[in-house]
């Protein structure tokens, strides 16, 4: 088989494109495991333990669904320090479910300290 000046430009070009976006996707690999506040397109956020990443898609184990929170300026905020004691029943957190499938605009790994104030606000139920 023949190959082209152009033809074997083209292929790695591919190639390095194919290389540069496994790159992209393994700078996140490495919070797999971990617990994670996760941002998505459409179910709000989610905090809980990061099991799988594919894409635009990522599956959390014990995910609570963070629909208020009180005592962080912004989500980033929330991932670090959690949200202030005296704010925690101002706080609307779902309760755990064991696993869920979501399309994920952010993901962002919580401190000791974040992983602590979340888990210890009551879930919100009616």
């Amino acid at each position: 088989m023949e190959v082209t000046l152009r033809e074997l430009k083209e292929l790695l070009s591919d190639e390095q494109k194919d290389c540069t976006i496994k790159k992209e996707e393994e700078k996140l690999h490495h919070l797999i495991g971990k617990k994670v506040l996760i941002r998505t397109y459409s179910s709000g956020v989610h905090f809980g333990t990061l099991r799988e990443k594919n894409g635009i898609e990522c599956i959390l184990e014990n995910s609570i669904r963070i629909w208020k929170w009180d005592g962080a300026a912004s989500l980033s905020q929330l991932s670090i320090d959690g949200v202030s004691k005296s704010k925690e029943v101002n706080c609307k957190f779902a309760m755990i479910v064991p696993s869920i499938d979501l399309q994920w605009i952010e993901i962002l790994p919580c401190s000791k300290k974040s992983i602590s104030s979340i888990t210890g606000v009551e879930p919100w139920t009616v």
